[in-house]
């Protein structure tokens, strides 16, 4: 056996090899084109603002400033390889503004004296990752749930599917194993009960039980926010359990100023012989930024670890990102996008799992799938504030479509099923508008409105069904540092909802959210104690769209859901070592858990997640290596849950153990990571199913940035280097007899490259 999966690992890489090789080839041949050194700094003198955008974006150092301290001052131009420090220094001169390195890639600016710059520091450790303050970016929050992925960690994770993104994230699993099958668990709250956007838009995505829920392509995410339980008031209705905000890549990201560039990526997966292939065009002139880029990955069905191959597993992605926006010489920026993701292939009868045994025989054991989600978004924003007019307005407006065949009994005497196409849909059409008032080194506060208007169709040659909800919400939060050693947060928002269901009933209802935490320096810059609270009022969730029924007796109403959500804990920094832990726990009251049965409209349930995370991490210049544990228990009516009455709800976790470390060769261009995952066995399921078998997954990268060629890399990937045959914990089904569950892909070699030219 050894001997033949060597001899397939050599196969396979001989195939990666070539592939790379030609790449490789294809890089030497442009390189006269690539305009500069990925590394090397080019920023014009512009407001300081801006250029503190460009210096991040250019480094990957996150950078925190207030916007009153910045605003009406203009940065010095700064060209050439300089160190992060020396860039920062040239850029700030003559400006009154000062800078303090709060870790290795993080760092705080403010006015005034140095002293001053280092009492307003962000404490080293906290998550305030990839982030930049200045520019009113949503994913810049700070709460105590909060922590972010950003263009660093993305970059080094090279991401294939949304479950690659959130990677070393314990508290956060995606179960399925192919991007139309994947759901995103918070806690164990599947992401339908957080409040989730893509550039700020509202996703309302709940189509199919059989899919997954936001369909994304992760090459084109600039970085992600997850509020992991207590969430702000400016998050968005909804965040009964947290929030997930996801941000696009724009043209400011491959290029400081004016100029044209473009960029290009090739990867291929040898489980599966799966191509993928990205291409990207961008430009900036005056004021002007556009970017148009493009996926395609194509692939076989891949095997599991045991060598079998899954069927219904085919690669077949199609997705593409347009985004223009103009700055104004004031610091006003419009922008407009549009993004869209499709998977269009033969996935197994029910998306998310392998197969149920004990079906009639005329079911099929696979069907085409086609799921199509788009996203348009226009926004208005400032990039220098002035004053307390810090504005943002977003209005957006999102959608997603499934189409597959739907299957019924024969009828007569022929064997054959009867088939006709079954399509749901579902949009949103939403928006906000908010200001940020900044009060300088006081904090600020964020007031505004919000709203969406949501539908859940679903239609074939029988009938046409369909939910409706709109929402209007007014909502502030205020971020204060009221101390030296305290940072605390508050925020209160009111929704009204109006709902009309499948009959034509109308119902509407009203509810206030509210939440605080903090955070306390006990020791300065070594130990911070931190708390949050919020409760939240979410109305009532639309039903899923293929059990919907025209025949549904809503009585007097379905009950809003609201949730109450804790979390407290520490965290600990010497030396380059961050030692922290949390509790938490969320309760979901009402949570609505709708089924096809005519009674089963008002159907609601009663959920609870509880736990606890423990985490500690050492970062040196060139590398880090971190470690979590994560505990994480959920029930439904007070019973364990299992996956299937959790549908929409929650899944069962347990006990997850993560391990994550890289470190890059200077002197040769050379960056090599590994992540270990630890699932342990899961014994407390409801009584009458199985416990849960855990699994142990190793993967393993090197990465090669030639120093002469800068613009160039090459990745060498081993994933699921021990060959395990395993179900990520959050898929379906796991817990039942009759279920096979929708297996990982066993071990595979990834190879990549990519230019910028």
């Amino acid at each position: 056996m050894g001997i033949r999966v060597g001899a397939r690992l050599v196969r396979q890489a001989r195939l990666a090899a070539a592939l790379c090789g030609t790449a490789l080839a294809a890089g030497i041949v442009t390189m006269p084109a690539i305009a500069q050194s990925a590394r090397t700094l080019d920023i014009p003198a512009q407001p300081v603002s801006s250029a503190l955008i460009a210096f991040s974006r250019q480094t990957g150092v996150a950078v925190v400033a207030p916007g009153s301290a910045t605003a009406g001052k203009r940065s010095a131009a700064v060209n050439g390889a300089l160190s992060s420090e020396a860039a920062l220094s040239r850029l700030l001169a003559g400006t009154g503004l000062n800078f303090r390195f709060t870790g290795a890639t993080s760092v705080t600016i403010s006015a005034g004296t140095p002293a001053a710059a280092a009492r307003g520091a962000v404490p080293e450790g906290t998550i305030a990752l990839d982030t930049i303050d200045v520019m009113g970016n949503p994913l810049v929050r700070g709460g105590v749930s909060e922590f972010v992925i950003g263009p660093r960690e993305l970059e080094r994770k090279n991401p294939s599917d949304i479950r690659d993104v959130f990677g070393g994230e314990p508290r956060v699993k995606v179960g399925g194993s192919t991007p139309m099958s994947q759901k995103v668990y918070v806690n164990g709250v599947e992401e339908t009960n957080l409040a989730v956007t893509i550039d700020g838009s509202r996703q309302n995505n709940k189509v199919f039980h059989h899919n997954g829920t936001t369909l994304i392509d992760p090459s084109f995410l600039r970085a992600a926010r997850v509020d992991a339980g207590v969430a702000p008031a400016d998050a968005g209705p909804g965040a009964l359990a947290g929030a997930i905000a996801y941000e696009t890549k724009d043209a400011r990201d491959f290029l400081s100023g004016t100029g044209v560039g473009a960029f290009a990526k090739t990867q291929f997966n040898t489980n599966g012989s799966i191509f993928t292939n990205s291409l990207s065009g961008y430009g900036r002139y005056e004021g002007f930024d556009i970017l148009a880029y493009g996926t395609i990955g194509k692939g076989d069905n891949y095997k599991a670890g045991d060598g079998r191959e899954v069927l219904g597993t085919k690669t077949d992605l199609l997705s593409g990102l347009f985004k223009l926006g103009w700055e104004a010489p004031t610091g006003d920026r419009f922008q407009i996008s549009h993004e869209r993701v499709r998977d269009d292939a033969i996935r197994p009868f029910r998306g998310n799992i392998g197969f149920i045994t004990g079906r009639p025989a005329w079911e099929p054991r696979v069907r085409r799938y086609e799921m199509d989600r788009q996203n348009t978004v226009f926004t208005y924003s400032r990039t220098s504030p002035i004053g307390l007019w810090d504005p943002k307005a977003v209005i957006a407006y999102s959608r997603t479509d499934i189409d597959t065949p739907i299957f019924e009994r024969p009828v007569g005497a022929s064997p054959l099923p009867v088939t006709y196409p079954g399509t749901g849909v579902t949009d949103s059409f939403n928006g906000k508008f908010e200001n940020r008032f900044g009060f300088g080194d006081f904090g600020s506060v964020t007031a505004g409105v919000d709203f969406y208007k949501d539908k859940a169709l679903y239609k074939d040659r029988n009938f046409r069904v369909s939910e409706k909800a709109s929402n209007l919400g007014i909502y502030a939060q205020a971020r204060l540092k009221p101390m030296e050693r305290m940072r605390l947060s508050f925020g209160l928002r009111g929704d009204r909802q109006w709902f009309t269901g499948t009959t034509g009933q109308e119902f509407d209802n009203a509810g206030l959210s509210r939440n605080i935490s903090g955070e306390f320096d006990i020791i300065p810059e070594h130990l911070t104690v931190r708390a949050g609270y919020s409760h939240v009022w979410g109305g009532v969730a639309l039903a899923e769209n293929f059990i919907m029924n025209t025949a549904w007796r809503y009585g007097s109403g379905v009950r809003p859901v609201h949730s109450d959500n804790l979390i407290a804990g520490l965290v600990g920094r010497w030396n380059g070592f961050t030692l922290e832990g949390s509790v938490f726990r969320t309760e979901v009251e009402n949570a609505r858990a709708a089924r096809f049965a005519v009674a089963s409209a008002v159907l609601v349930r009663e959920i609870e997640s509880q736990g606890y995370e423990i985490g500690l991490g050492y970062a040196w210049e060139d590398g880090f290596i971190r470690a979590k544990y994560a505990s994480v228990d959920v029930r439904i009516d007070n019973q364990r849950a299992d996956s299937d009455t959790g549908t929409y709800l929650v899944t069962p976790i347990g006990d997850v153990f993560t391990v994550t470390a890289a470190h890059t060769f200077k002197q040769w261009g050379v960056t090599v990571g590994a992540d270990v995952e630890i699932v342990r066995d899961y014994k407390k399921v409801a009584p009458g199913n199985l416990p849960l078998k855990g699994y142990e997954v190793v993967n393993l990268f090197a990465e090669y940035k030639p120093l002469q060629m800068p613009n160039l890399t090459f990745r060498a990937e081993v994933k699921n280097l021990l060959d395990k045959t395993y179900a990520d914990r959050a898929t379906y089904g796991q817990e039942f007899g009759t279920v096979t569950p929708l297996y990982q892909p066993g071990r595979a070699v990834v190879l990549s490259a990519s230019a910028r030219f």
